[in-house]
């Protein structure tokens, strides 16, 4: 069954040209969609591709709007922001998807004293320890591992093999992919006479409401107080969060991202792919860090910031690296000299 146009702008707004009655059944991209299909346009680069689409209709922004409608035949959904328009809409077509039902799986294992709500699903080898609370609508996969006193929010769900220990809670409508590890130890020891001694983590990890972990991702308790994840943060893959780090709200990290234990992070940031967060720091909200990025020091201004040397052919990356590494020298030699031209200037004027 398709859905209306007029029922998409009904339900998430927008400016309709054409005809409300035209059905679409998926999103589809703008070189391949055809007459059953809406797509969208989030980058005024293709509009020649938009104007060429053979889509039913399609989600664009009133800046790019009348340029494609010069060539564009079909139903037109107008938006400020194409791209979450497009988000919402996928999300409606594909509806939700079917989930296991309630229950208990008769290969897992539940310690009598767990609470797990009735409408939840516990897979295949399953664990759930002691004390560890489970909630409305959660679906946990083959093969986690729920730790003692964890808590886990109503309709979270957790993909096989997830890792989440003692104590830690998140919040409601959770996901969390295949390998993450939650509430790991973080890496916390003292040197005594070159002999390292563990410093034991007490901590836990706190996770708010709609937050998304990626696979393998990696995110350590706290030594003495948690390491606190707090409502809608986004994280990628094989990202490593130390412990005590502070996350705030609906900041979004790419992919190898590494954060170091005690950083404290606003709200809104963004982190590209690999980028490394030095521990004991603060970055205050809205703060956008590029790929690659080092950033070693507080930040205290809101921006882009970016701290990588581009990309050379490797001959001209190594002359320019042995440049750098003679600034120093090259300085007192400029210095030197701007010193003899005074000099010399003073001379001049006094004989002159």
């Amino acid at each position: 069954m398709g859905t209306r146009l007029m029922e998409l702008v009904e339900r998430f707004g927008g400016r309709l040209e054409g005809d409300p009655d035209i059905e679409v059944t998926r999103i589809a991209p703008l070189d391949r969609a055809g007459a059953a299909d809406i797509s969208f346009l989030s980058n005024s680069r293709l509009r020649a591709a938009a104007a060429h689409s053979r889509a039913a209709a399609l989600i664009l922004s009133p800046l790019d709007e009348p340029d494609v409608a010069a060539g564009y035949a079909g139903a037109r959904i107008v938006t400020s922001n194409p791209y979450a328009y497009f988000a919402r809409t996928a999300q409606y077509l594909c509806g939700p998807a079917a989930g296991p039902a309630p229950g208990i799986h008769p290969s897992a294992v539940v310690h009598a004293g767990a609470r797990v709500d009735p409408t939840a699903s516990i897979g295949p080898h399953v664990t759930v320890e002691a004390g560890a609370v489970v909630g409305p609508r959660v679906v946990i996969d083959a093969g986690c591992y729920v730790g003692r006193e964890a808590a886990v929010g109503e309709g979270t769900h957790f993909f096989a093999n997830v890792t989440f220990h003692a104590r830690c809670v998140i919040g409601a409508r959770g996901i969390v992919h295949s390998g993450a590890v939650i509430g790991g130890d973080g890496f916390g020891f003292a040197v005594d006479g070159g002999v390292y001694i563990k410093i034991p983590q007490t901590g836990r990890v706190v996770i708010g409401d709609d937050v998304d972990i990626g696979t393998n991702t990696a995110i350590d308790r706290g030594a003495l107080d948690d390491t606190v994840i707090e409502d809608g943060v986004k994280l990628d893959n094989l990202i490593q969060i130390g412990h005590n780090c502070r996350i705030g709200a609906h900041t979004a990290m790419a992919g190898c991202v590494g954060v170091a234990g005690s950083a404290n992070i606003g709200r809104h940031c963004t982190f590209g792919g690999a980028a490394m967060i030095n521990g004991h720091i603060d970055i205050v909200d809205n703060v956008h860090v590029t790929a690659g990025t080092l950033v070693p020091n507080s930040i205290m201004e809101p921006g882009r910031y970016t701290g990588f040397y581009p990309m050379a052919p490797n001959a001209e990356w190594e002359r320019n690296a042995a440049l750098l590494r003679n600034l120093s020298a090259m300085r007192d030699k400029i210095k030197a000299l701007e010193r003899a031209v005074k000099a010399l200037s003073g001379e001049a004027e006094r004989t002159g």
